[in-house]
């Protein structure tokens, strides 16, 4: 676990019950997940380092930053937003934004009773496949299901399918492998 792991985990618990309690779940689920793009940047995280930048000038360019970039809540619109924001900046917790959109949608996803789910596949699914995929993923994790997919060709076939911290490798690749495997024995 990084320092950054480590150090998200109670703002992203902190701004978690804020927006739970307003109902703006959603609204600061979108401008957190922005503002992790963005602050996953590292030469942005570089820039905002430089000992000559003033906290005022670092909340300045982050504001902009985040309204041209989709992050509402933390563009300067939001009281509450702009306040997490001169608290990151004034305890130097902004490189640790990535990590706190990871943890609140954690927390979101628990609350919802959802989890995210990313479909890696050689080939893109059809909508009966994605819909059986569907079914069977919240018939065995009990949750509502969100799924991503993603294309990687070097699966050769199958799919590799990530909710959380369960992974299930029905790759071809991973067959083969474990067939290779099997054969060396």
């Amino acid at each position: 676990m990084t320092d950054n792991e480590t150090v998200a985990r109670p703002y992203a618990q902190a701004v978690f019950e804020l927006a739970h309690e307003a109902g703006e779940l959603a609204a600061w689920s979108e401008s957190l997940a922005a503002a992790g793009a963005l602050l996953a940047d590292g030469q942005v995280v570089a820039f905002l380092a430089d000992p000559h930048l003033g906290d005022a000038k670092r909340l300045g360019f982050l504001t902009g930053l985040f309204r041209e970039g989709g992050a509402k809540r933390l563009s300067g619109s939001d009281r509450y937003g702009t306040n997490f924001l001169k608290l990151l900046i004034e305890y130097d917790r902004l490189a640790a934004m990535p990590e706190i959109s990871v943890h609140f949608e954690a927390l979101k996803d628990d609350i919802e009773n959802s989890v995210d789910v990313v479909v890696t596949s050689a080939n893109p699914l059809g909508a009966s496949q994605l819909d059986a995929m569907t079914k069977a993923l919240r018939a065995r994790l009990g949750r509502n299901v969100n799924i991503a997919t993603e294309i990687n060709e070097n699966l050769i076939g199958g799919a590799v399918i990530k909710a959380g911290d369960v992974v299930i490798d029905g790759s071809l690749r991973a067959r083969l492998d474990g067939l290779a495997t099997a054969l060396i024995k």
